[in-house]
């Protein structure tokens, strides 16, 4: 399946439009991470473990919002834009939230 975050593809016409998809993920940092990632922003430098659990959510905020555009009956997704949060949790711990959205479309 194409996805692109612009409205359409060089040299393929768009003939259908199946709606507006989209994908979550809502992963957990566990008390290590945010540990290390605290002295980390004390420091400065990245925070490795944070960047892996930040990718495995947009991965799978992507594959759902895929898994939308096939359900409908698409072959590509266009307009797609990726947010990012932090969603604090009562114990004080946090958790990264990534949502997918898009346009599913078929083009030729």
């Amino acid at each position: 399946m194409l996805v692109t975050t612009t409205d359409g593809f060089e040299g393929r016409r768009i003939v259908a439009y199946k709606g507006l998809v989209g994908g979550d993920a809502i992963l957990g940092a566990n008390m290590f991470r945010d540990l290390f990632a605290g002295l980390r922003d004390m420091i400065g430098g990245r925070s490795g473990s944070y960047e892996k659990v930040l990718r495995a959510a947009k991965t799978e905020a992507l594959e759902d919002m895929l898994a939308s555009a096939r359900e409908r009956g698409a072959n590509a997704v266009v307009g797609v834009d990726l947010d990012y949060e932090t969603v604090q949790i009562q114990d004080g711990g946090s958790m990264l939230m990534v949502s997918a959205s898009g346009t599913a479309v078929v083009i030729e």
